[in-house]
């Protein structure tokens, strides 16, 4: 090991956070709103982590932008009512695989999410995550996923090189956008997208809890 910083960045949503029955809520009424037929929730799944604009476009590519722009902003209002509501809960052994990593002296930890600065700062209030991160990238200043900027940025905040730096995420487009930037990545096979999409995106490992994960990150850093 040396004596360089290394980063471990995390997804949210389908990561950390179980966040699927809110999401699907909020996307249901976000349609019915405007008497759109919603996808089938399997679809509606699939398009987690991507920045909202993006994702509804993806959803419904053949409603215009002025119907597409009214599902986001009623999206927002529906999600952050659900929110109020009731909390999204962490993953089995995630406040524990946390508290480990954030224990460490030798490592930083990082979030990069589809998610609005004040969706994460929420999520990370309620859960009592607030710090432990040292840098936290969201859609409202970066293009999608799986565009790399959020990586770009987070590695320059923190003075990481991208051989030093792991993303973790539940999606091809955390494996795609931790490969654009460089970056090892290890895929859950707990979220949105299955182990097998996930390896075939490029993971160089996929992990089923949060147990593994500890081995994984050494295993990515022995093959750095």
């Amino acid at each position: 090991m040396t004596g360089a910083p290394r980063l471990v960045v995390f997804d949210v949503d389908g990561t950390l956070i179980d966040s699927q029955n809110h999401i699907f809520a909020a996307m249901e009424q976000a349609f019915g709103a405007g008497a759109h037929t919603l996808p089938p929730r399997e679809a509606v799944l699939s398009i987690v982590g991507l920045s909202l604009p993006e994702a509804v476009a993806r959803l419904v590519p053949h409603l215009p932008a002025e119907a597409r722009s009214a599902i986001v902003e009623a999206y927002k209002q529906s999600f952050g009512t659900l929110r109020a509501d009731a909390l999204s809960p962490l993953f089995p052994g995630a406040a524990e695989a946390l508290s480990r990593l954030r224990a460490r002296a030798d490592l930083l930890l990082g979030v990069a999410t589809g998610k609005s600065r004040r969706g994460l700062d929420h999520v990370l209030a309620t859960h009592g995550l607030a710090g432990h991160f040292v840098t936290a990238q969201v859609a409202d200043d970066h293009p999608s996923k799986p565009h790399p900027a959020m990586l770009l940025a987070a590695l320059a905040e923190t003075g990481t090189e991208a051989r030093n730096a792991v993303m973790i995420g539940d999606t091809t487009f955390d494996i795609e956008m931790g490969r654009a930037a460089g970056m090892a990545t290890i895929g859950v096979g707990w979220g949105y997208h299955p182990a097998e999409a996930l390896r075939a995106a490029g993971a160089g490992q996929v992990i089923h809890d949060f147990a593994a994960l500890l081995p994984a990150l050494e295993r990515a850093w022995e093959t750095a």
